[in-house]
């Protein structure tokens, strides 16, 4: 495996740490207060040029990169927190903590 490829991965692992905490965080507040989605929409959006690069490189010479892999593994974490999002901004609105 290429060093760039590894460090890449590291970063990725790294990265990816943060959203199950992110998660736990979301299951027990139930309230989007704190919270911005729009950013967690740019880190997709981000994650998905990341794998857009490796899917060109697939196409080019018939590798798939390792961190492809990671980049879906972290895309459907931070799917899974959007979709806690929505979740609590149905509670937000139930219990009246929003205009």
């Amino acid at each position: 495996m290429d060093i760039v490829v590894l460090c890449e991965i590291i970063m990725l692992i790294i990265f990816g740490c943060s959203w199950p905490i992110n998660i736990l965080k979301s299951l027990k507040s139930k309230t989007t207060l704190g919270k911005s989605v729009m950013y967690e929409y740019l880190v997709v959006i981000g994650y998905l040029f990341g794998i857009s690069a490796k899917i060109i490189v697939y196409l080019r010479t018939g590798e798939l990169l390792h961190s492809f892999w990671f980049y879906l593994a972290d895309i459907l974490l931070v799917s899974i927190d959007i979709a806690l999002y929505y979740r609590n901004l149905k509670y937000d609105k139930e219990a009246g903590r929003l205009p």
